[in-house]
């Protein structure tokens, strides 16, 4: 039985680290993706990592969530994006390493500071594909070691 006990605390503890290894960021925290917040401070001192989630919390339609290239980033133009959502909760997920350019394209809001810029570091062992099924995987081999320990 301390057997089967230590190989259920090992899988209980796999499963935890898959899935906290990817960090969920709130940006601006509780200030949100809004005009007024100073998004360069707010990203300071944060290691951004591949697999980690940005979320961006605001107003539905009032402002965008727009990644764009560096140079519309720093002409604040998004007439060319990678991705755009103006829902009120766009998570992405930093999939790639190297700089990802965020702006809000309501006119003005870029201009005035809602823009945000972060550096994400690889992960060699990181795939996209496969980040959430490994989750998945271990949960599944941590739930099957539960009902073998519950049949004996």
């Amino acid at each position: 039985m301390a057997v089967t006990s230590a190989a259920l605390v090992g899988l209980l503890v796999a499963s935890c680290a898959v899935v906290a290894a990817a960090t969920r960021y709130t940006v601006g925290d509780g200030e949100g993706w809004t005009t007024g917040v100073n998004y360069n401070n707010w990203a300071n001192g944060k290691f951004f990592r591949q697999g980690d989630e940005l979320v961006f919390n605001y107003q539905a339609r009032a402002h965008t969530v727009t990644e764009v290239s560096q140079n519309n980033f720093d002409s604040c133009n998004g007439n060319s994006p990678l991705s755009n959502d103006d829902g009120g909760s766009t998570t992405i997920r930093l999939s790639y390493p190297g700089m990802h350019y965020f702006i809000c394209t309501i006119p003005g809001h870029c201009s005035n500071g809602m823009k945000l810029a972060v550096n994400v570091n690889g992960d060699p062992s990181y795939s996209a594909a496969s980040a959430p099924a490994a989750a998945s995987a271990v949960a599944a081999a941590a739930a099957g070691a539960l009902i073998k320990l519950a049949l004996f």
